[in-house]
């Protein structure tokens, strides 16, 4: 566990997202939980020391697999933007491991089986204060990697939560993202108004300014090639060939070539098909 200021720590030991924690007088926010709910019990014994009131909530930044599987195991109360919710409430209660490959990081875990979903029992649509504290932690919306993405802001401390809208030398998952609005979300974050923080992503901890940039870049890159394909219909042989250009930004260990190829085939080839989607409804109104 790395302690970032003298109560926000986070945890990158746990396969999935860097998970992090707010001691807080009422007691512990929590940010993320690991995939595997054996893991999550175990995070969760380990926060035990931390001291802080007695109370427990999780906040999750998105409702990917890799944050969301391990939540029941933290037995406490969940809080995430409403389009999160929505999400679950669309899910089937049990999640099971199997169907089609997204290059996600829970796909690894071997023996997960059936999990219970443990969906938002608080929502929120742009922004909510936590006063746990004597300095508030705000949940901000903030769109981009997913419809419910938010980011975690204590501006006392001048440290943000960001979730998935910076990856560490890893690529971004696709599918679901709208990439203007990602893209006005890291224009936010390289503001003045961000200059000092320590920024933590949910794939890689602690990033700094020139992270964030050359997320903006990829994006922005990834954005103007797909610009170009939305008015055709998705083509495989295209993707092929945008996942291995895409590939060479990446300083990926060739243990994880294979699954990051997947994650950007799984997400290109998702988003291009929405995006016609939309395009040919547009159209026929």
């Amino acid at each position: 566990m790395q302690e970032i200021t003298k109560k926000i720590f986070i945890e990158d030991q746990f396969p999935g997202v860097t998970l992090g924690v707010i001691v807080a007088q009422r007691g512990l926010i929590q940010i993320d939980a690991p995939p595997s709910p054996e893991d999550a019990r175990t995070w969760r014994a380990s926060l035990m020391s931390l001291g802080g009131g007695l109370e427990r909530v999780l906040v999750n930044m998105d409702a990917h697999p890799d944050r969301t599987l391990g939540a029941r195991a933290m037995d406490c109360t969940v809080i995430a933007h409403e389009k999160t919710a929505n999400i679950f409430r669309t899910r089937p209660s049990t999640f099971k491991a199997q169907g089609e490959e997204t290059g996600a990081d829970w796909e690894s875990i071997p023996g997960l089986g059936s999990v219970r979903w443990a969906p938002p029992e608080i929502s929120f649509s742009d922004l909510m204060t936590l006063h746990w504290d004597d300095t508030p932690v705000l949940l901000e919306h903030h769109a981009g990697p997913a419809h419910g993405s938010i980011w975690v802001h204590l501006p006392q401390e001048n440290v943000v939560f960001i979730g998935d809208a910076v990856m560490k030398n890893q690529p971004p998952f696709l599918a679901g993202s709208n990439l203007k609005s990602w893209l006005a979300s890291l224009n936010h974050l390289m503001s003045p108004e961000f200059k000092g923080y320590t920024i933590i992503s949910s794939r890689g901890g602690v990033v700094n300014a020139s992270a964030v940039k050359t997320q903006y870049d990829f994006l922005k890159h990834v954005h103007d090639k797909l610009e170009k394909s939305t008015s055709k219909k998705p083509n495989p042989a295209t993707v092929e060939k945008l996942v291995t250009s895409l590939l060479t930004w990446f300083k990926a260990p060739a243990a994880r070539q294979k699954q990051f190829a997947q994650r950007l085939r799984y997400g290109l080839l998702h988003y291009n098909a929405r995006q016609h989607h939309v395009t040919n409804a547009t159209e026929e109104d």
